[in-house]
């Protein structure tokens, strides 16, 4: 490997918007973030989908269109 051409790595304590922190490398020396995995909807389970101007049902009744063409 070639020298100096790596940046330093320092040992850091990320904080998040809600309170939680953790302690994990980086290059640089304080890591603030507005979501971790303790708050983020996918991982607490409280996911929501929302439809908006029924995509949903749009999606639907293209897929059952291409569906009858096929058959």
């Amino acid at each position: 490997m070639k020298k100096d051409i790596h940046p330093e790595l320092f040992e850091v304590t990320a904080h998040c918007v809600c309170g939680n922190t953790f302690a994990t490398r980086s290059t640089t020396k304080e890591m603030k973030m507005s979501i971790c995995s303790q708050c983020h909807p996918f991982y607490t389970g409280k996911q929501k989908f929302v439809d908006t101007a029924g995509r949903i049902e749009k999606f639907e009744k293209r897929y059952k269109k291409m569906a009858k063409k096929k058959a």
